[in-house]
């Protein structure tokens, strides 16, 4: 049974840059639920646009808490 949660991301140009560049190698947020998330900086490369990263995003892990997907909502 695969878990989905909810984070907001806010990243600035500059702090995108580093995920971008690959020298933030993870990125580490707090869920809606309070949980810490931490995740490789790869997944979010895709969402990166010209004033960084805003929005709610919806990570799905299956059951050995592995990474499935990402996506905004």
């Amino acid at each position: 049974m695969a878990t989905e949660i909810r984070f907001y991301l806010n990243l600035s140009q500059e702090q995108a840059l580093k995920y971008y560049q690959g020298s933030a190698r993870f990125v580490v947020v707090t869920a809606e639920n309070g949980q810490r998330i931490q995740f490789p900086a790869e997944h979010i490369r895709s969402f990166i646009g010209t004033s960084g990263i805003q929005g709610w995003f919806s990570i799905t892990f299956d059951k050995n808490n592995k990474l499935i997907d990402i996506k905004r909502i």
